[in-house]
């Protein structure tokens, strides 16, 4: 039988939860509160070049945001359970806190990203504008490198 592992959230995944969910508020209040101001046909998709490349009804940022609470909800249900995460190395006795804890800074710094991604979309949404061509690069670098950063750490921790 597996034991329940728990790992307590330091300052750095407060701060990151905090910021997360601030965003996660934050706009959907400017949502509640702009909605009648929004156009009603606003961009629903956006090229590799951050360029709109489909337009959607205002009523289509609804699913959008119940999908991003949704996956925010869904992704904190699964960091408090680090026994079932896919660790890609060898758990032991001794390396047990060292990996779970580098996988929590993993899962919370990849979950502000990712809330922080949406949050920017929303608002571009809201006000018709495209994302610019620097937009799918940083958003990749930022995902990727933050993996590849905290994978190299994870390595380290056999």
């Amino acid at each position: 039988m597996e034991t329940v592992v728990k790992i307590r959230s330091n300052l750095a995944d407060k701060i990151m939860q905090g910021l997360g969910l601030a965003l996660m508020v934050g706009v959907s209040l400017y949502l509640i509160i702009g909605w009648s101001s929004f156009p009603d046909k606003v961009p629903m998709h956006y090229g590799a070049a951050g360029e709109i490349d489909r337009w959607g009804g205002k009523g289509e940022i609804l699913f959008l945001v119940v999908l991003w609470w949704i996956m925010y909800l869904v992704i904190s249900a699964v960091e408090r359970f680090p026994q079932i995460w896919n660790t890609g190395v060898k758990v032991t006795a001794a390396n047990q806190a060292r990996v779970y804890r580098t996988l929590k800074y993993m899962v919370v710094s990849l979950k502000l990203i990712v809330t922080a991604d949406f949050a920017y979309m929303i608002v571009n949404i809201t006000l018709c504008r495209p994302l610019g061509g620097w937009f799918t690069p940083v958003f990749l670098v930022l995902v990727f490198g933050d993996m590849a950063f905290w994978i190299i750490r994870l390595v380290r921790c056999r």
